[in-house]
């Protein structure tokens, strides 16, 4: 350090302490901090190239990053930042005014560095930046874990951790510079070439149901995707239908150095808050073979039907790249954490997840607003999906108030909390069954005409279910017909050359 520049008070430890009695010092570069602020205040182009990452807090010394910030709060004015126009804004200051006054200013623009190495310094200040978190953050963790609190257990310890030592390394990339349309043109030119020379055409993951994909033009890497009924229509079953299709149509696109750079259908992550896994892969195993989930989980089958049946069904479905997760009650920071890992290990494509109003926000303590609840969770379920480049589908409840109304065809306004859930979205769905309230209003048996009537409207709609795009960001809303066969809960394409009753 140069002599007309005096040590910070607290800087380094004196002459008269041994090296095991001094107190350890976050790492740091005060010489380079100070050659960094002489370089834009002697030239304020220079901050063009370190604004994009370096903010005030990255510097040690509080002094210098007040002294930072005020520098680029005049450049983003137009006005000229240096010594001078400093000057009024700390007289005050104490820290400055212990470093000798305004004068420290001037001080540090004969310091400069050259505007080509400002950024190579910026980096190294961000660099010790990230070093000091992690000091503190380890710290901070270490001490966490000799609490006996149980309601923090050590995994949602080990998650938070893993939440932020990602959003540190995050933090300071810019990622998301402005960018030439010219850029932006190719990009998207990129994705329909992709689509065009698809099977079926889709820009996104398929969900195996053919008319819905030419709706949607499949689920959007980035999307927020809400699939929402009443209980008893099938959301459930229509998002593992979706799941189970795309993983079945997985097949990685390899550049000429080997690596993916695209996939025909997803490695699937399913987050299932409402079955177990066991129950859940039982359920599939059911659709799968045809068979009831309750003589699977009795055993109530025959040899034959076991051999021939569930064993094939299991060894295939064993070999898709899908993967559950049954914790209840996740919140949105653990599903970030473990949705990375699952994408770093396996490559994932698709989030599903079932269902929203059962997660909670990742806050170790809850909001009492519901309504706000929400919103941060399906905030945070849109980040994940930009963060990661994958379609999430989350699933929704309906509020009651359908069953009010003489069409309970859904509506948006239907979604609970329906405001957050509605904006933060970028396709909305409903699955609707009309034999699902149709069967509830049978004629009594003495009614023959009218028994007659329902029998032959049942006939017709027993099996169709329809997905009711309410709303979408990328086409156009309306409702795609499906074939729904309620004794195993399966969906599929609809034989529109057939009559549903003709159909099993």
């Amino acid at each position: 350090m140069s002599d007309n520049i005096a040590p910070f008070p607290g800087e380094a430890p004196t002459g008269d302490e041994s090296a095991e009695d001094a107190p350890k010092v976050l790492p740091h570069n005060l010489e380079a901090e100070q050659q960094l602020l002489g370089a834009l205040l002697y030239n304020n182009d220079a901050a063009a190239r370190v604004l994009d990452f370096l903010r005030p807090e990255h510097f040690f010394q509080p002094l210098h990053g007040r002294i930072y910030e005020a520098i680029l709060t005049l450049i983003e004015r137009g006005e000229l930042a240096n010594p001078v126009t400093l000057k009024m804004r700390f007289e005050q200051d104490e820290a400055m005014t212990e470093m000798g006054g305004a004068g420290y200013l001037i001080d540090l623009t004969a310091r400069a560095v050259t505007i080509i190495r400002a950024e190579e310094y910026a980096r190294i200040l961000y660099d010790l930046f990230l070093r000091r978190q992690i000091i503190l953050l380890s710290e901070e963790m270490a001490d966490r874990s000799r609490t006996a609190d149980l309601d923090d257990t050590a995994t949602t310890q080990i998650e938070d951790a893993e939440s932020r030592l990602y959003s540190l390394a995050e933090a300071g990339e810019a990622k998301n510079d402005l960018k030439s349309f010219r850029i932006a043109i190719g990009e998207s030119l990129d994705r329909i070439e992709a689509a065009y020379k698809r099977e079926g055409q889709l820009v996104g993951v398929t969900t195996g149901l053919r008319d819905l994909d030419q709706r949607l033009g499949g689920m959007h890497r980035t999307d927020l995707v809400i699939l929402a009924g009443r209980p008893g229509m099938g959301k459930s079953s229509l998002a593992m239908t979706i799941a189970l299709n795309a993983s079945r149509a997985y097949r990685p696109i390899y550049n000429d150095a080997g690596d993916i750079v695209d996939a025909e259908g997803a490695v699937v992550g399913v987050f299932s808050l409402e079955m177990s896994r066991e129950q859940l892969a039982t359920r599939i195993v059911s659709e799968q073979t045809r068979i009831s989930s309750n003589d699977l989980r009795t055993g109530r089958i025959d040899k034959n039907a076991f051999m021939n049946q569930v064993v094939p069904a299991t060894q295939e479905l064993t070999e898709l790249p899908l993967y559950i997760d049954d914790t209840p009650a996740i919140s949105i920071a653990q599903l970030r954490s473990r949705a990375r890992r699952l994408k770093r290990q396996h490559g994932l494509g698709m989030i599903i997840i079932d269902y929203i109003q059962l997660m909670r926000p990742s806050g170790q303590k809850r909001v009492e607003n519901r309504v706000q609840e929400i919103t941060e969770i399906t905030q945070g379920l849109k980040a994940v999906a930009k963060e990661l480049n994958v379609p999430v589908l989350a699933l929704s409840q309906l509020s009651r108030q359908v069953e009010q109304r003489d069409d309970k065809r859904p509506q948006l306004s239907d979604l609970r909390e329906s405001g957050s859930i509605e904006q933060d979205a970028d396709v909305v769905m409903f699955v609707y069954r009309e034999a699902y309230y149709a069967q509830k209003d049978k004629p009594d048996e003495e009614n023959f005409a009218e028994v007659e009537k329902w029998q032959e409207k049942m006939a017709q709609i027993y099996n169709r279910a329809e997905v009711i795009i309410g709303k979408q960001r990328h086409g156009p809303t309306g409702t795609v017909e499906v074939f729904f066969e309620p004794e195993f809960t399966i969906f599929r394409d609809l034989d529109t050359h057939h009559s549903p009753a003709d159909i099993h």
